[in-house]
């Protein structure tokens, strides 16, 4: 199995189960959100998680090819990023955070972003095989 396939399979089924729990639950996962952004542990930690992510998926699938796979590629560098800024600008990020998290609308836009790849990730991950 080619690295962006199995890749596609972990994240796509996620990425859908993560944006329906946002738009069923969606004042809970501001409340998460605001919690979160006032914990520096869990800023601290969620910087390691999503750069240890982003270069295990860079260093398995680094590909500008185009096609769907490009969106592998992107999110391994789009979680570098993010991982990066929050070990080095922890207070930041939270202030950032909590501006952006601030309006309910942003959440659920995000939801059917988070929805949209998910479902690409997973159409493409889990399809048969030409042969």
């Amino acid at each position: 199995m080619q690295p962006a396939v199995f890749i596609a399979r972990l994240l796509g089924p996620t990425f859908v189960a993560l944006a329906i729990g946002i738009g069923l639950n969606g004042p809970f996962y501001t409340a998460l959100l605001a919690e979160a952004t006032h914990n520096p542990t869990l800023i601290y930690f969620s910087g390691l998680l999503a750069l240890v992510s982003g270069l295990a998926i860079l260093n398995v699938h680094h590909s500008w090819s185009g096609g769907w796979r490009i969106i592998i590629t992107v999110f391994g560098w789009l979680w570098v990023i993010a991982g990066l800024i929050r070990l080095i600008l922890p207070a930041t990020t939270a202030a950032l955070a909590l501006e952006i998290y601030a309006n309910p609308i942003v959440l659920l836009v995000l939801a059917v972003i988070i929805l949209i790849v998910g479902a690409v990730l997973t159409f493409f991950g889990y399809r048969k095989a030409k042969v």
